[in-house]
């Protein structure tokens, strides 16, 4: 039987050729200056990856969830970090599926060339967090521009991005029937808002990933940057956090794959006392705990790509493949560590940068505490617990 890591061959050996030219020195480099790996992110826009997720009729390659998650997944087990370009796979969702046709005319075939990029969400703000719909930033209409006053914070990758999909209130939430209802989303043009209205200061963070907390003074965004209808923007973003928590699955399976694949090698080769120490079971045992729990996870990402893809509701499914392969990686980065010893701490292993890496997803894009909650509110049918 084939193993779900070997699916889509094709896909896999493209991703593979392409990250052998950005070798772990070039991500390791990155790191230590904290700065974007724009020559890799311009390399798989160049060769259509990034642009997999667009329809052939606008300029990409018409490929499904499933497809984009392996492309992630391979960054990730190559030795790269997808958090660099993940933001345009799963944003891509929400103006395909939720956009106008003449927004999909005007943006999707120049961002499937790399004319533009759309790596950016505006959601998360800091004093509801994950409790989007008490939002407060607001967008009031005033003839044909919505007016923005409000902030946000964890916003990834704005500074290398070209749009941004930005979650305000219309409708302020005492006139509406449902706290849900009476948000929108915009389509933001980076830069521009960054010259009229929107304030940028980056986060340092214990990872190089790029993050920022946003400021809108009066920023003013046309009418026609509206994706779909007013008032139905929460409905419209789960889309693209479903597949958001989808592909970040993928990811964390690509780095435990990154993590088993080099707590083997390296147990193989070290010996201590005339033998490998990979001969000890109190070695082995933990590394393959590790792979069968990455292994499974990875069975659920595939059913979440598989109901996404069908347009069927696959927010359990996205929300348990999350939790799953995170756990999975962190528990498989832990092992790589423990394996290496203190050779793990060096950075030339890039054991230590990976671990923090795949650290985060413990905590984001949502935590792993908020998935428990919604599996026992959702799926199990237990009384809502905040």
């Amino acid at each position: 039987m084939q193993s779900a890591s070997e699916s889509y061959p094709e896909i896999r050996e493209g991703i593979r050729a392409l990250c052998e030219g950005f070798p772990a020195e070039y991500h390791r480099k990155i790191d230590e200056a904290r700065g974007y790996p724009e020559d890799f992110v311009d390399a798989l826009t160049r060769e259509g990856w990034m642009a997999a997720l667009i329809p052939e009729a606008y300029g990409g390659s018409g490929l499904g969830l499933t497809e984009a998650s392996v492309i992630m997944e391979e960054i990730n087990r190559a030795g790269g970090n997808s958090g660099a370009c993940h933001g345009q796979m799963y944003n891509m969702n929400t103006l395909i599926r939720h956009g106008s046709e003449e927004q999909r005319q005007t943006y999707l075939p120049r961002i499937a060339t790399g004319e533009l990029r759309l790596q950016s969400m505006g959601v998360t703000e800091p004093t509801t967090g994950t409790d989007t719909t008490k939002l407060k930033t607001t967008a009031v209409r005033r003839g044909d521009r919505y007016v923005v006053n409000g902030q946000k914070v964890w916003i990834s990758r704005v500074q290398h991005s070209d749009l941004m999909i930005l979650l305000a209130r219309t409708t302020p939430v005492d006139q509406v029937a449902r706290k849900s209802e009476g948000l929108s989303i915009f389509l933001v043009d980076v830069k521009e808002a960054m010259r009229k209205g929107m304030e940028v200061r980056p986060i340092l963070n214990m990872v190089n990933h790029e993050t920022n907390e946003l400021f809108f003074d009066d920023l003013e965004i046309p009418v026609e940057n509206l994706i779909g209808e007013e008032g139905k923007g929460f409905k419209y973003i789960l889309t693209g956090l479903n597949a958001e928590r989808t592909l970040i699955a993928a990811e964390c399976i690509g780095d435990g794959y990154w993590f088993t694949d080099r707590a083997t090698a390296y147990a193989r080769e070290r010996r201590v006392f005339d033998r490998p120490i990979g001969q000890n079971q109190g070695v082995q045992f933990p590394i393959a705990e590790a792979h069968i729990e990455i292994e499974a996870a990875n069975l659920m990402r595939y059913e979440a790509c598989r109901k996404f893809d069908a347009g069927l509701p696959c927010g359990a499914e996205a929300n348990m493949a999350k939790y799953l392969a995170a756990k999975a990686s962190w528990e498989a980065a832990n092992v790589c560590l423990q394996t290496h010893g203190g050779f793990g701490f060096a950075c030339e292993y890039d054991v230590e940068r990976k671990f923090r890496e795949t650290r985060l997803y413990q905590v984001a894009p949502i935590s792993t505490n908020l998935i428990l909650s919604y599996v026992a509110e959702h799926v199990l049918g237990l009384p809502r617990s905040f």
